[in-house]
């Protein structure tokens, strides 16, 4: 492990420790309070797995039960601080049919030691006839929220992390499975892929991740039969 700046977590009812860039292991709740200290953190994203470089847009085809939607994420050049920590803000919106589906900015920041955080998120689920469900919201530090690792600064095959922490509202899990993997996809090929697992504890079933060197998620399976690809990156 690298840094100096530690944490104690819990993984099976054991106490370890792990630095600000490897939070890994926290799985039981009642346990789990990554120590934040916003001077460990950067205004720059650029993990080599999770880059985010404002002004880039990523678009997505996702196939699902007979069902085709856009997805579209800007990194922004917004920003919002939370728990002192100042967050870029990415906005990502799914288009069904030509009208937006939902709308979410995710608050993203990056530890001195490489590893990318969440540190909440705000969505707009809206159904066919109009209305509006933000279910899914989020923010660390607000109601016991505390932020999860998106993507760690070494990511190696080894235990589940959380990437997010709100008690029956975000509760999503990833573990990093393989790493070296080829993927193809409308947007190219990528050779030396991470592939990741990823779950929510509050529904069923997982999803596969593959995350490119440079680019971040070039494709995506779930267990569901839901399939999201990388058609194309651009960049002001």
């Amino acid at each position: 492990m690298r840094g100096a700046n530690r944490v104690v977590v819990v993984l099976v009812g054991l106490a370890v420790t792990a630095d600000i860039g490897c939070v890994a292991l926290g799985l039981r709740a009642a346990e789990y309070h990554p120590k934040i200290d916003p001077a460990r953190f950067r205004t720059t994203v650029d993990n080599p797995y999770y880059p985010l470089v404002p002004g880039t847009s990523y678009k997505y085809v996702e196939k699902a039960r007979g069902e085709t939607s856009e997805n579209e994420i800007i990194v922004t050049r917004e920003t919002k601080t939370i728990l002192g920590v100042q967050c870029v803000a990415v906005h990502d919106v799914v288009l069904k049919g030509g009208a937006v589906a939902e709308e979410t900015y995710h608050w993203v920041a990056q530890d001195e030691q490489g590893a990318v955080w969440s540190f909440g998120e705000a969505t707009q689920e809206i159904s066919a006839g109009g209305a509006v469900s933000t279910d899914g919201s989020w923010e660390a530090g607000v109601g016991g929220a505390q932020p999860g690792i998106l993507m760690p600064a070494d990511p190696t095959p080894g235990e589940p992390y959380r990437q997010e922490y709100s008690l029956g509202v975000a509760e999503d899990m990833a573990q990093i499975v393989a790493r070296g993997e080829s993927v193809t996809v409308p947007a190219g090929t990528f050779e030396d892929c991470v592939r990741t697992r990823e779950w929510s504890l509050l529904e069923p079933g997982t999803e596969r991740k593959w995350y490119a060197k440079g680019i971040g998620v070039v494709r995506s399976e779930s267990t569901a039969g839901e399939v999201s690809t990388l058609v194309s990156i651009s960049r002001e």
